[in-house]
């Protein structure tokens, strides 16, 4: 795989949600060519030692705690989540699995994120990306999907302390910190909409569309919800895998890089989309 070099806008943000900081950066990629002129962008990361989860200064998540310090290999995930018209190159390979619908999404447009899909169409996606490219395409785990999303940072979101719909795209009425109230755009924006990225170049990782990764979503080990008297509380989710990142219907909480949302995998909700993964 061929990497080239990028360049991005960082920015930081102070508990009132004003930019206080923008920085140019720059990582490495590689281009994959999926027909009819769609590329797929697939961005480095680094391996690396981060601490997954929540504080107590975020709120009462159970479901995020305790804190666990995780290692993570070095691979690449989609520089944006997958689009309508990269799904639509790819739903037109031979079938691997499962059957998939080339337009499932509800909010049309071919540089918006595809929505409404199911955690098998999600697999199916990869599984014939891998065949057509012979390349390891797959969903990430949850832990690679926070690692990326931190990017380096602690705070509850890359930009930091708080989030305005001025750099993402979700319901504004709900706010996190000292921010003002911001618009409820009610439907997804493309992708790259902001134009700013975190620290390793990728866009739109808190709200826009939630993402499938390839996790089952239970409790973590000591946490509350493992070995408290909400234990039965999982018995509801057994067939359900994790979502990260927020959405355009989710509030300011729902988008921090430690939250973790879920679905049943046969349900095709409209907050729900992709980004694709890739291992080293």
């Amino acid at each position: 795989m061929t990497e080239q070099t990028f360049e991005f806008d960082v920015i930081k943000v102070n508990s009132q949600g004003e930019i206080i900081e923008r920085t140019r950066h720059q990582n490495t990629y590689f281009q994959e060519e999926l027909g009819e002129g769609v590329i797929l962008e697939m961005v480095s990361i680094p391996g690396g030692t981060f601490w997954m989860g929540s504080t107590n200064s975020e709120g009462d998540y159970p479901d995020e705690q305790p804190r666990q310090e995780i290692t993570v290999a070095p691979f690449y995930l989609g520089k944006y989540s997958v689009t309508q018209a990269q799904w639509r190159a790819v739903a037109s390979l031979p079938k691997v699995k499962f059957d998939i619908n080339p337009e499932p999404s509800k909010f049309k447009g071919a540089n918006k994120p595809v929505d409404s899909i199911s955690y098998a169409d999600a697999l199916e996606f990869y599984f014939r990306l891998a065949e057509k490219t012979g390349k390891p395409y797959r969903l990430p785990t949850e832990e690679e999907w926070e690692y990326a999303c931190r990017a380096g940072t602690t705070t509850p979101f890359h930009f930091g302390e708080t989030i305005t719909t001025e750099i993402a795209n979700y319901d504004g009425k709900f706010t996190y910190s000292k921010e003002p109230k911001g618009i409820n755009r009610e439907e997804t924006t493309e992708v790259g909409y902001f134009q700013v990225a975190n620290a390793f170049g990728l866009y739109d990782i808190h709200g826009n569309i939630s993402e499938w990764c390839d996790s089952e979503y239970l409790p973590y080990k000591g946490g509350p919800l493992d070995i408290g008297d909400r234990a039965g509380y999982w018995l509801n989710y057994t067939n359900d895998r994790v979502l990260r990142g927020g959405s355009w219907m989710g509030s300011a909480r729902g988008c921090r890089s430690a939250n973790r949302g879920h679905c049943d995998v046969e349900r095709r909700p409209r907050t729900v989309g992709m980004r694709v993964a890739c291992s080293k």
